[in-house]
């Protein structure tokens, strides 16, 4: 066979080589035309709250080695948000994504607290006090547990201490909502006080002393969400605490939803809260306690009450209200029987139809604006709307919350 000429060799190489860059041009159009359908989903365009603030922290974990959001497991805030979904199927409020980025733990921050003042924290604080139980609570859930060096007095009255920081029982008590023990304060050598509006008299000689003091007053749902913010910037933990924001917002939409149908067709049943030190002590409309009735679909006998704190009544007034419900305060002195028992309650309405309740206190006082204080209205519509919220949602709601914020299953 004649072999082929050089003149042969050389269109044949050519042609070779360009019917090579035609199939190469053609394997890599397809495979972009197919990357839109045929590659896996975005992770991203799936993510929960939870797992954007994840994303948008991952880079900014402090000198000290503190946990960002990003190191959370996002299965646990999956979980909440399955499960608080599940109070109204229908419909779900979308939770604010907007938590701004942590600052470096060595620079400073700016907050205003809920007296107004202007407080520079110069670096993240590593002892913190904290003489309110509502604010060491809230420090709990921020994952700040571990950097308090003291609490307010009888923490052993707080069963969410043993359950989730059994460390802050052994610490030492600085005082009360009435006093506070400034020596002991200043011993401490805290970088960061927290203390109640009702000791801002104390503030001056607390700053001669060199320290920096919050005031925090979270006296309804509004200003419990401050305090969030307040305390996630000053303690370097935003993302945690945009992430209990939302949680939070989202019971409460979710609870919103639920009720709705219910209230379009009836009439919300009246409701009478007594006190915790007195069964005739009972919370008018600037109380926190007035808001817990309203969300969990109840009117307030009491909102005709202009007092700004826990108002005294008669017998004659409680029967003159004939609330349908009677809901003693979770740390009352008193029991359901003893009321049930009461002959000058006999022809009250809840009384004859025996519904009389007490808020469950075995993890914390839901009547008091603690971070979880949204589950005393879910527990509470669990009472008055069963058919709107079962228990059995309040208690998944319940067992969520406080293994995503604060690290144990509760028993219900």
């Amino acid at each position: 066979m004649r072999k082929p000429s050089p003149s042969m060799k050389r269109p044949l190489s050519l042609f070779t080589a360009l019917v090579v860059i035609l199939s190469l041009s053609a394997g890599i159009t397809g495979c972009s035309a197919r990357t839109p359908k045929d590659a896996p989903e975005s992770s991203v365009s799936k993510s929960s709250v939870s797992e954007t603030a994840a994303l948008t922290a991952s880079a900014s974990e402090t000198e000290s080695g503190e946990k960002s959001v990003s190191e959370t497991p996002v299965s646990k805030t999956t979980a909440m948000e399955t499960t608080t979904a599940e109070v109204s199927p229908a419909q779900t409020t979308p939770p604010n994504i907007s938590a701004p980025a942590e600052p470096d733990s060595k620079t400073p921050v700016t907050v205003t607290d809920q007296l107004g003042r202007e407080v520079v924290i110069s670096q993240k604080p590593e002892t913190i006090i904290s003489g309110y139980y509502i604010s060491s609570s809230l420090l709990i859930a921020l994952g700040q547990a571990d950097r308090v060096a003291g609490v307010e007095a009888q923490a052993e009255k707080r069963p969410i201490y043993g359950l989730a920081a059994p460390k802050l029982l052994d610490l030492p008590g600085v005082g009360t909502v009435k006093e506070l023990d400034l020596e002991l304060c200043a011993s401490l050598e805290p970088d960061l006080v927290i203390i109640p509006a009702k000791l801002k008299e104390k503030i001056p000689a607390m700053e001669e002393l060199g320290l920096t003091v919050l005031v925090v007053d979270p006296e309804n749902r509004q200003l419990m969400k401050e305090m969030t913010e307040l305390l996630g910037t000053a303690t370097y933990s935003r993302e945690t605490a945009q992430r209990l924001i939302d949680a939070t917002d989202k019971l409460s939409a979710d609870l919103r939803t639920a009720l709705a149908t219910v209230l379009e067709k009836e009439e919300k049943p009246t409701v009478y809260l007594g006190g915790n030190s007195s069964f005739f002590s009972t919370a008018g409309p600037s109380m926190y306690q007035h808001s817990l009735i309203e969300q969990a679909g109840g009117e307030n006998v009491a909102a005709s009450l202009s007092d700004s704190y826990w108002s005294k009544i008669s017998y004659e007034q409680l029967l003159a209200w004939d609330p349908d419900y009677i809901i003693l305060a979770a740390n009352a002195a008193y029991s359901v029987d003893l009321i049930l028992a009461d002959e000058q309650l006999a022809e009250c309405a809840a009384v004859k139809n025996g519904h009389v309740y007490q808020i469950p206190g075995q993890i914390e006082a839901w009547d008091s604006p603690v971070p979880g204080s949204v589950l005393g209205s879910l527990w509470l519509a669990s009472v008055l709307h069963p058919e709107a919220c079962s228990p059995a949602r309040y208690q998944q709601a319940v067992t969520a919350f406080y293994e995503e914020f604060y690290g144990f299953t509760p028993e219900i």
